[in-house]
């Protein structure tokens, strides 16, 4: 026996002791009173699940743990793909309440097969459903003793009425599965996806066709009860539940095209509903304040792919190795200098970014960065502290912010701070057509694979310069990822570029007698 698996039994046991402590019962709670609480209780999920798992139901059932459940239990043949963000609580629904409720209260569930990554998590996630049925003393006085034989440290226990449940690792062999005449009816597959599944292609396409082929056929083919759930959050293109979500997004237009019932449904749900007011998605469980703070204190693709299902995989487009920091030039020693802003329309929602691009021979160089989530006011706020700072109105440096549409608002921000301040910085818009913007930031990347691009090694690790990096790496098609940095930093290089090639280029002129001389043939 190894450590780890003593260590499982040990934490099996305190948590037996757990459950039974906090089952608490009403002794003297008359035949009638039990069987209407009963009776009650069964008729909602979400009551069901809050009176009989007072361990877990700290917090009030969420609206998406209700719509997963209604869907589960009212049809007895589904496929459904649960991309719940990182502690939405998908593993105890759907591993242990939704199939309780069907083993107990609806008696729709004769064997559950659960997965999990490895042998030992696959046992431990079975273990919560053999506790309670052995320890979970409010269980035990509505339901009665359930639990028969055999153990989760097997991965393979049976009740008093025949009910099965098994679990296996990821891959392990399932083919075959059966007890006596009964197939699997309840398939649920939880988190089994790992960063080194999803970096390797061809790996996770085979998880995907074992999920498919091998983990799937062991249902009972024809039977009226096949319930398949996958249980995970995406944070990566190659997970096997954003795989299955293409598949499933395939079968359901078919069809419809056939007008036939859709069986495969897709729950996704967010951390937050958006990063502007971070209202959460589980308000019984967690405030806006709360999702905010976490946001700020967590790397920014680790929160996006955890909590909001926004694939960032580092350095698609822009790697790592390519971000270069260096102490910057004076000033006056640049070829052309260029303050470019990409303010949104969005008052706080979206990314406010402004940055000090300057170019010196092939290098471009990112001198300053504003890089956030704020009002307009505040861009300007930095951009006016840093010129009175700097006393940058001696230099030649162009002001642009991008835009077509509504920016005379956008540089009159500016200007009532200039009122307020008592100078004004020249701050126009850049009118200029633009091609489409991830091919516009992409042609950028030639730059950084060259090492042609500097960030400001004073500002290395602030949020700012932070934040950049982030955005750069997470750049890619088809990510809804910011690109705010991206975006004003391409337009400022390029601004730079044509503004350098103006400043160095010298016109040669010649005297027509001279062009004449060197003509071979003057006639």
């Amino acid at each position: 026996m190894t450590k780890a698996f003593e260590k499982l039994l040990k934490d099996y046991e305190l948590h037996c002791k757990k459950v039974e402590q906090s089952t608490t019962i009403r002794l003297n709670e008359s035949p009638a009173d039990k069987m209407k609480r009963i009776k009650k209780t069964e008729q909602d999920y979400a009551e069901w699940f809050e009176y009989y798992f007072p361990m877990y139901a700290k917090s009030k059932c969420a609206k998406f743990h209700k719509r997963m459940a209604k869907l589960i239990i009212e049809n007895r043949i589904i496929d459904l793909l649960a991309e719940i963000y990182r502690s939405g609580a998908k593993s105890v629904h759907l591993d242990m309440g939704v199939p309780m409720y069907l083993y107990l209260v609806k008696k729709d569930l004769k064997f559950m097969l659960l997965i999990g990554q490895t042998v030992d998590k696959g046992k431990k996630l079975i273990s919560d459903v053999q506790s309670q049925l052995q320890y979970n003393q409010r269980i035990i006085n509505d339901y009665g003793k359930r639990y028969k034989y055999g153990d989760w440290s097997e991965g393979d226990f049976t009740t008093i009425d025949g009910v099965k449940f098994v679990s296996r690792g990821f891959r392990q062999s399932v083919r075959g599965l059966r007890e006596a005449s009964e197939r699997p009816d309840y398939i649920v597959v939880d988190d089994v996806d790992s960063k080194e599944l999803c970096n390797n292609e061809k790996r996770s396409r085979k998880a995907v066709e074992w999920v498919w082929e091998d983990l799937k056929g062991t249902f009972d083919e024809g039977s009226d009860r096949r319930r398949f759930v996958v249980a995970n959050n995406y944070f990566h293109k190659n997970t096997i539940i954003n795989q299955l979500k293409q598949e499933f997004k395939r079968i359901n237009e078919k069809a419809k095209e056939a007008k036939r019932k859709v069986k495969h449904f897709v729950i996704t749900v967010t951390a937050v509903k958006n990063l502007s007011s971070f209202e959460p998605n589980w308000p019984e469980k967690t405030t806006a304040e709360y999702w905010k703070e976490k946001y700020e204190n967590t790397p920014y693709r680790s929160f996006m792919r955890e909590y909001m299902h926004i694939h960032i995989q580092d350095g698609e487009i822009f790697k790592p190795e390519h971000i270069q920091y260096k102490k910057m030039l004076p000033l006056n020693q640049y070829d052309a200098l260029c303050f470019y802003g990409d303010l949104s329309y969005k008052e706080a929602a979206d990314y406010k970014g402004m940055g000090l691009i300057g170019k010196v021979g092939n290098e471009y160089h990112l001198i300053y960065c504003f890089l956030r989530r704020a009002s307009r006011k505040a861009v300007a706020e930095w951009l006016y502290d840093l010129v009175e700072k700097h006393n940058l109105l001696k230099h030649n440096i162009s002001y642009q912010i991008e835009g077509l549409f509504a920016m005379d608002e956008f540089v009159n921000d500016f200007d009532l701070v200039g009122e307020e301040r008592g100078f004004y910085v020249p701050v126009t818009a850049d009118k200029e057509a633009k091609i489409n913007k991830f091919d516009r930031i992409e042609s950028m990347a030639g730059f950084f694979e060259r090492l042609n691009v500097f960030f400001n090694i004073l500002f290395k690790g602030s949020n700012d310069f932070n934040t950049m990096e982030d955005q750069l790496y997470s750049f890619e098609k088809g990510s809804n990822a910011n690109d705010d940095g991206p975006d004003f930093l391409q337009s400022g290089m390029s601004k730079v570029n044509k503004s350098a090639f103006v400043t160095k280029f010298q016109p040669k002129t010649h005297s027509r007698k001279s062009l004449i001389e060197k003509r071979k043939n003057r006639f």
